[in-house]
């Protein structure tokens, strides 16, 4: 089949790929609040309706909560899953929003012009890009170039509790030969990267109690054992001078990078002092045995994203606290077991208390990383698909980031995954003012027409 053919339809075809996007992100498909549930009901059947008119067997299927839409189509070669998500963030605060979030307009910028509204980014673009390369190879050729299915959630956004039963329960349908994920993005403005690795998570809250209750400290300051100084004294244990993390058994299951891996990462020409300056820091804190694009990647974190105990109001009040508490997240590489390094840490706090102190614990999350099997043929065939679309060569990346879909193609339908995406940094995804970049759109739908000629 001719890909020229199919990137001068897109081309061509643009201005009213994206009329179609702006449709559909005039749907406050906002899965979080059930005063929503009617828009995500309708964004569901916006997406079957425009699939069928292509061509797809679609249809919105039910679950416990908003819809999922699953939709096939016949072609030869080999078959592909494509997973994208419908639904979006709230809007709020609707003050920060330059104009309403769900009226989308595109706007000139001096950056280019861009697709302005709730989800154009996150994740609407990026799914229409899928969907229009389709599209187009629909229009050109009356068919597609391999078999493909669709599948669509509607809860991403709201932590997807419907996605793992309805996966277990539609897994023969689902299974394919490869899945392709649309909700990543550009490791700069003129280079793709495909996402092979991706961080589990491990959330712990821990309280620690000493006395009964808060104490005056001229009476017992000094006698008393604070809570807050035992607390105090495990978080800094968790790490040593170096940045290494000190939990027993913590590290098996971490990978060494594969030196092709690194190869490219250190041909990227990643800056920490760029990273962090805008944010008002300027050396890296992980491990110092590392550069800063495998801490964020491809090394495994310990972080206090919480901590509290005793009188924190207005003024002063001179108490001992009876408790104090810290939220800490361990992001999880390679093979790491969320179990055992839950109980490796439950395991340290315990053995550090003092005598008149006890401990509780509340997991809140617990899953393990994704690593992507690059020697997969598939991968290599995409990196070279995005080399000819856009000004720089692909690269394989990691995520610092968690992306539970990854995670259930494998240990569900024991499937591979493929992400890739064309958001940029500054698409303010999850905030006022989100925004798609027109190039992103046009640039996207382009590289997937190229991917699944490549693949097929």
């Amino acid at each position: 089949m001719n890909l020229n053919d199919v990137l001068n339809r897109i081309d061509t075809d643009m201005p009213a790929a994206t009329a179609r996007l702006m449709q559909l992100l005039r749907i406050p498909s906002i899965s979080t609040d059930p005063a929503y549930a009617g828009d995500c009901d309708a964004a569901a059947d916006w997406l079957v309706g425009d699939l069928i008119s292509m061509g797809f067997a679609a249809e919105k299927r039910p679950t416990q909560g908003h819809p999922m839409v699953i939709a096939h189509a016949d072609g030869p070669g080999p078959h592909i899953l494509f997973y994208g998500h419908y639904d979006v963030q709230p809007a709020d605060p609707l003050a920060l929003w330059d104009r309403p979030p769900f009226e989308p307009e595109l706007q000139d910028t001096p950056a280019g012009k861009v697709i302005r509204g709730r989800g154009a980014a996150d994740d609407k673009g990026q799914m229409m890009t899928f969907v229009e390369a389709c599209r187009a190879w629909k229009a050109v050729h009356g068919t597609l170039p391999c078999r493909i299915t669709l599948f669509f959630e509607g809860e991403e956004e709201s932590g997807s509790p419907s996605l793992v039963p309805f996966m277990e329960e539609n897994a023969k349908e689902l299974k394919a030969d490869i899945a392709l994920i649309c909700d990543t993005g550009m490791f700069d403005d003129t280079t793709p990267g495909i996402v092979t690795m991706l961080r589990g998570m491990l959330q712990q809250e821990v309280t620690i109690t000493g006395p009964d209750i808060d104490l005056h400290s001229g009476m017992f300051g000094g006698v008393a054992m604070n809570p807050v100084r035992v607390l105090s004294r495990i978080i800094a244990g968790l790490h040593d001078d170096t940045g290494r993390i000190t939990l027993p058994g913590f590290y098996v299951g971490v990978p060494d990078l594969p030196p092709e891996i690194q190869r490219q990462w250190e041909g990227l020409g990643f800056s920490a002092a760029e990273f962090l300056g805008p944010v008002g820091l300027s050396e890296p804190a992980g491990e110092q045995a590392y550069s800063a694009l495998e801490m964020i990647w491809s090394r495994p974190t310990c972080d206090v994203n919480g901590i509290w105990g005793g009188y924190t109001g207005e003024g002063f009040k001179t108490v001992l606290p009876s408790q104090a508490s810290a939220k800490i997240s361990f992001r999880l590489v390679g093979t790491q077991d969320a179990i055992a390094i839950r109980d490796s840490f439950q395991k340290y706090v315990t053995d550090a208390l003092p005598a008149d102190c006890k401990v509780s614990f509340t997991t809140h999350g617990a899953g393990p990383a994704s690593q992507m099997a690059t020697d997969h043929p598939a991968f290599e065939q995409a990196r070279k698909a995005l080399s000819d679309e856009w000004p720089s060569p692909a690269a394989f990346v990691g995520c610092g980031g968690s992306i539970p879909i990854a995670g259930y193609f494998k240990t569900i339908l024991d499937m591979d995954s493929m992400l890739i995406g064309f958001g940029r940094d500054d698409d303010q995804i999850h905030s006022p003012n989100e925004k798609y970049d027109l190039e992103s759109f046009h640039k996207g739908t382009r590289s997937w027409a190229r991917i699944l000629a490549e693949m097929t």
